[in-house]
């Protein structure tokens, strides 16, 4: 996640979206559209637990819902969401978002079949890699023809993992 720490995660996306199209058109035409989303959701997710790890390596005093919270800013820039914080405290951090610019970038570029994959299913991955004591809920997304996303990040505790 580190590489190029200049460019702003929406750019990172649509980068990546550019390279993963033909693999996943290949993918189609060579294996069937569910395979293929099976082969770039689990690679895709798999880079999100790996830069989720990365960042928590970093935090000198260990990850956290605050910890967390701080790194937002990452997934916002550029102009990339418009959210509404509902709730945050150390236990939980409540958001909807009412614009996504992902999900307008992906289905401009004619990967709306798979921008969930590309991009909110990063959401639970990355949490998983930075925070295992973190959990997301989010049962709507824009990116799934909703009208907000609806993120719900909490700390669990030890008897409810």
């Amino acid at each position: 996640m580190q590489e190029f720490p200049d460019i702003g995660i929406l750019h990172r996306r649509k980068i990546e979206a550019e390279i993963i199209k033909p693999i996943y058109e290949i993918l189609v035409r060579d294996y069937g559209k569910e395979v293929a989303k099976a082969i770039i959701g689990e690679a895709v997710g798999q880079a999100a637990v790996n830069a989720g790890k990365e960042l928590a390596a970093k935090e000198p005093n260990g990850t956290s819902v605050e910890s967390f919270v701080a790194l937002q800013h990452l997934w916002e820039q550029d102009d990339a969401l418009k959210i509404t914080v509902v709730e945050n405290d150390h236990e939980k951090y409540d958001y909807n978002v009412h614009r996504c610019r992902y999900a307008e970038m992906y289905q401009e570029m004619g990967l709306a079949e798979i921008g969930f994959l590309l991009s909110c299913n990063r959401d639970s991955k990355f949490i998983e890699g930075y925070a295992p004591h973190v959990k997301l809920d989010r049962p709507h997304t824009i990116m799934m023809g909703d009208g907000i996303c609806d993120f719900r990040y909490r700390l669990q505790v030890e008897n409810e993992k």
